[in-house]
């Protein structure tokens, strides 16, 4: 299959005076297109500054990160702005809406700087499939957390990304509501065909996905792919 994601020999370092602090070490994998694979690990183990990394946000100490086809270290920061808003899709687990927009403008205003003049509709579509299309003209204050992360989730998938990288997507949901958010998530994800990367440390979330990827200390324990039923 087709791989999306590339990474050899990752490795990410800091430095502070004459100390060196080594957060990613030796980091090699690959993603296959359309699949859904997770990143495990503890708090400081790496998990959320390896995904600024796959992204393009971040740049290496050593190593090469293939993106899309796109050797990251070849393009400059334009070039990889134009490719994350082509390609990339993001989730975090605080959310990151605007709170001075409703939750139909929080999707909206990305697509119509995008140039998308069907921006609307998109957006009323997507939060009819997220269950809030009673509440597009709410501002994120006025919603609960669960159903921000949805009005997130809708915006995510709004510009039909290759790949979209969740961090903590229920990190801050109760444990029913999370899962109610996973679902919505997997199902939107498996009706976009979109390659979708998991942070977490949630191991039975992890255990749903169709490959592990584990990490402790800023190495790599173990790289496994799953059953999924």
């Amino acid at each position: 299959m087709t791989k999306i994601l590339k990474i050899h020999e990752l490795e990410k370092i800091y430095t502070s005076g004459l100390k060196k602090l080594t957060v990613l070490s030796h980091i090699s994998f690959e993603v296959e297109k359309g699949s859904v694979f997770s990143i495990v690990g503890p708090s400081g183990s790496g998990k959320t500054t390896l995904l600024g990394l796959c992204a393009g946000l971040d740049y290496p100490s050593n190593g090469t990160i293939e993106l899309c086809g796109r050797n990251l270290e070849n393009l400059d920061e334009d070039e990889r702005a134009q490719l994350r808003n082509k390609e990339v899709g993001f989730i975090f687990q605080n959310f990151q809406l605007l709170p001075t927009l409703t939750a139909l403008e929080n999707i909206i205003v990305p697509l119509e700087l995008q140039g998308e003049k069907n921006a609307a509709k998109i957006g009323m579509e997507l939060l009819q499939k997220v269950g809030l299309s009673d509440r597009f003209d709410h501002y994120p204050s006025q919603l609960s957390g669960g159903e921000q992360q949805r009005v997130a989730l809708a915006r995510a998938f709004s510009n039909k990304p290759s790949i979209l990288f969740a961090d903590e997507p229920t990190g801050n949901l109760d444990e029913e509501t999370g899962e109610k958010v996973i679902q919505l998530l997997f199902e939107l994800n498996k009706e976009a065909g979109t390659t979708l990367v998991i942070i977490t440390h949630d191991l039975d979330l992890a255990n749903r996905t169709q490959q592990i990827l584990r990490l402790k200390g800023g190495k790599i324990m173990s790289n496994k792919k799953t059953i999924v039923v």
